[in-house]
């Protein structure tokens, strides 16, 4: 067992496995990361909250494990909320059977005592789990969101509470499975469940109404669980995710998280769009750039950065002809645009990003486990587990049949 995988810039438990990120919140000037944890083994099980914390989101100081397994159970996803600087961390009790209970923490997030009273939401008929809190201040309540399970159907049920101990049932929504999470951002409300698939709509503290079409916040094949912090400064809404399904041979870690990004709406097509983006805190990991201008790629000769790396952070804006593809190969990886179909993809997955007055702008993540690659404005992104040989340490731009000028590019290390 070794350490040769661990991810330069993204988030890795010190050592057993990990999954979902729990109880994001922004506290005392620190960012909070809980995640679900195995810390006796790197195969999923013991799930405990373990925990993190940062000033910037890229450098994470490990603090012992928050909640961990008792009474022949134990501690699935959930959220904190901080009230009179009390954090209130939610959780699924994984017994039998399963419910949703209270830990408190008067110290920061150091310590947490369990509420003496739990369940503050006993067990609901069919599979219950990842409490989801959030504040709706138009009618001074707490909203509670639940994946429940009902006769074979998935969805999220809404509850509120004037107390945050005491609960009642308000609505459901179908349709969604697992990790729900619901926010606000710029006066819409945004719903969304582990596979990362959203709506757009009202809330009126109690039901949730859509009023746009489903659409998938990221198109790879790594991509779960995805949630936001509470309470972060500026109000931003940054969000991160589980990689799930990564390969970590012979490590002393198993699975990683994405990169933090934050969120925006957008007028994409004359449509809105919850758009992505790396958090601007990047910069504090960027080591040296490389930096071309207004160059023409010729067909079977392609443009290549001066250095070598096994992490990078590229910035793009290239102009493609209609008919004309591009390929940027990162460590062996390629990342192809299609300006026919408009059809952007990267190992296999992606999705459809037209061009912008014969314009595309590329945002691209690689680290040694990872690509994370952002079209346009984030509206399309596709964030994919990849192992690269070890000698692959490059990146490309090429077009293989001309009809593409890199306008800009930037190549920073990381």
């Amino acid at each position: 067992m070794n350490d040769s995988l661990r991810p330069l810039f993204h988030f890795t438990a010190p050592q057993g496995w990990l999954n979902d990120p729990n109880g994001l919140i922004y506290h005392n000037g620190l960012w909070h990361l809980f995640y679900q944890h195995n810390p006796h083994g790197t195969d999923w099980g013991n799930m405990t909250w373990g925990h993190a914390v940062s000033t910037n989101l890229i450098h994470w100081e490990h603090w012992p494990n928050a909640l961990e397994p008792y009474k022949e159970g134990t501690i699935f996803s959930g959220s904190a909320v901080a009230v009179e600087g009390v954090l209130h961390a939610f959780y699924t009790f994984a017994g039998k059977p399963f419910d949703q209970r209270l830990a408190l923490s008067e110290d920061g997030g150091r310590t947490f005592t369990q509420y003496a009273w739990n369940p503050v939401l006993p067990h609901i008929e069919g599979e219950n789990r990842d409490p989801r809190v959030f504040w709706y201040a138009p009618a001074e309540h707490w909203c509670m969101a639940v994946y429940v399970r009902r006769q074979e159907s998935d969805g999220i049920e809404f509850y509120t509470s004037e107390n945050l101990t005491d609960w009642s049932f308000a609505s459901r929504i179908e349709g969604f499975y697992e990790c729900p999470e619901c926010f606000e951002l710029d006066g819409t409300w945004v719903l969304f469940g582990a596979d990362g698939a959203y709506v757009l709509g009202q809330f009126d503290g109690r039901t949730f109404v859509p009023d746009a079409p489903r659409r998938r916040l990221d198109e790879g094949p790594n991509f779960y669980a995805a949630q936001t912090w509470t309470d972060a400064p500026d109000q931003r809404r940054v969000l991160i995710a589980w990689m799930r399904g990564g390969k970590y041979p012979n490590q002393v870690f198993n699975q990683q998280m994405t990169f933090p990004t934050e969120l925006t709406l957008r007028e994409v097509q004359g449509q809105r769009r919850l758009c992505r983006q790396p958090v601007r805190e990047i910069e504090a990991v960027w080591r040296v750039a490389w930096q071309v201008e207004q160059l023409s790629l010729v067909p079977g000769c392609g443009l290549q950065s001066v250095w070598e790396s096994q992490s990078f952070d590229i910035d793009a804006d290239l102009r493609v002809e209609s008919d004309k593809a591009l390929v940027l190969r990162v460590r062996g990886a390629d990342i192809h645009y299609d300006a026919r179909s408009g059809l952007l993809s990267c190992l296999g997955h992606g999705g459809t990003l037209p061009l912008v007055e014969g314009r595309l702008r590329l945002r691209v993540l690689c680290d040694r486990t990872s690509l994370e690659v952002f079209g346009g404005d984030g509206e399309l992104s596709i964030s994919s587990c990849f192992l690269p040989e070890p000698n692959a340490l490059t990146c490309c731009f090429s077009a293989p049949a001309g009809g593409v000028v890199v306008e800009r590019a930037t190549v920073r290390l990381i």
